[in-house]
């Protein structure tokens, strides 16, 4: 049926009738050509729907790992080849009357053709697609600020080849084009001297690699989480939820400090106690809070300071120092309300009060 629809539309009485006399188009043939563009239009969701499907049980008893993911890359651009198909068919049917020949109609196609096939693979580079599973397959540990770097560099690479493809089918000659940069390379590069400079940091970040993708860093004043890491910039989420872009050369050129890096963080402060409390009490005070940092499972014996440090204005102070063994922000900070909840039991059990500023005022009666 079909082979008689496209035979019905391409026979040399249709065209001649187009090329002699346009107004000779009958709307039969129209609705021919109309016809055979929505049958494709079907057939592109019926393949999308069943073939895609079939595919992908193909690729998985082939023993081919990452199969959903390669024909999920692959699907969009199928589908939307199917749509240039329709097209591609109707264009070659009415070429005279679009005044096109057939030698751009088919240069047009193969171009198409080509941006999807570079679309499917560059949907292959994502972050978290099949060739990074395939490095973690073979053992090979890349660290998740390469990531972007990797998947950027992999679909410049794709769009340059696909740029080179169509000059090639459009007969362009890219030597000229190569030529004419190579003119204009002096100003190019001083007019992109900053992004060159961006760049060039970034590779400096990879090489270094000072934070990774989810660290917590603070640099320039400020502070947040890494979100991304591209060519020009790195993508900050701060604790208000803003997102900030900062140039790859600011952060090359300056100290980071990287939260996450720390394998322990230090807790530090003073405990005043009144002044009326005895010295035996404050010695006993001090032995019971170095035992149950020394006990705790998330403190590092090695750092445990606790003494009488200093005769303070209003209190006796019993200076605390320690490390916690887990440096992220939530543990952190559990660790210290737990061990501040028992250093407080501590004080109870021994009838020990914490001091608070206070003042004494003595009035003077005067006699007249």
């Amino acid at each position: 049926m079909l082979a008689l629809v496209l035979s019905d539309v391409f026979n040399n009485d249709f065209i001649q009738a187009i090329v002699k006399n346009p107004l000779y188009v009958t709307w039969r043939k129209i609705a021919i050509a109309v016809g055979v563009f929505v049958l494709i239009l079907f057939l592109r969701n019926i393949f999308t729907k069943y073939v895609m499907k079939a595919l992908m049980k193909v690729l998985s008893k082939a023993g081919i790992k990452g199969a959903l993911k390669i024909v999920k890359a692959f699907e969009r651009p199928l589908r939307n080849f199917f749509l240039i198909l329709g097209f591609y068919i109707v264009a070659m049917a009415f070429k005279e009357m679009l005044y096109l020949s057939p030698k751009i109609i088919q240069r047009i196609f193969d171009s198409s053709v080509i941006i999807l096939i570079a679309q499917g693979f560059m949907n292959l580079t994502d972050d978290s697609s099949l060739i990074f599973d395939k490095m973690e397959n073979y053992d090979v540990k890349v660290d998740k600020i390469l990531y972007p770097f990797i998947s950027k560099t992999l679909k410049l690479i794709i769009i340059a080849l696909a740029i080179y493809m169509i000059a090639e089918k459009w007969e362009y000659n890219l030597k000229a084009f190569i030529t004419g940069l190579g003119l204009g390379g002096l100003a190019f590069a001083l007019a992109s001297k900053d992004a060159a400079s961006n760049i060039i940091a970034g590779i400096i970040i990879i090489l270094d690699k000072p934070f990774s993708i989810g660290d917590w860093i603070q640099c320039k004043g400020l502070e947040g989480s890494i979100e991304d890491i591209s060519f020009r910039s790195t993508k900050i989420r701060t604790v208000d939820e803003a997102l900030i872009t900062v140039p790859n050369s600011i952060l090359a050129n300056d100290s980071i400090f990287n939260f996450n890096r720390r394998d322990k963080r230090r807790i530090k402060f003073n405990l005043g106690v009144t002044y009326n409390t005895p010295k035996e009490k404050i010695q006993t005070c001090i032995d019971k809070i170095k035992k149950m940092l020394e006990l705790h499972e998330s403190v590092d014996n090695d750092g445990i300071l606790v003494t009488f440090e200093s005769f303070n204005i209003n209190s006796l102070d019993i200076s605390i120092c320690y490390y916690t063994s887990k440096a992220g922000l939530k543990d952190y900070l559990a660790i210290k309300e737990e061990i501040n909840f028992k250093i407080m039991e501590i004080l109870e059990e021994e009838k020990v009060s914490v001091a608070f500023p206070t003042r004494s005022i003595y009035i003077e009666n005067s006699q007249e």
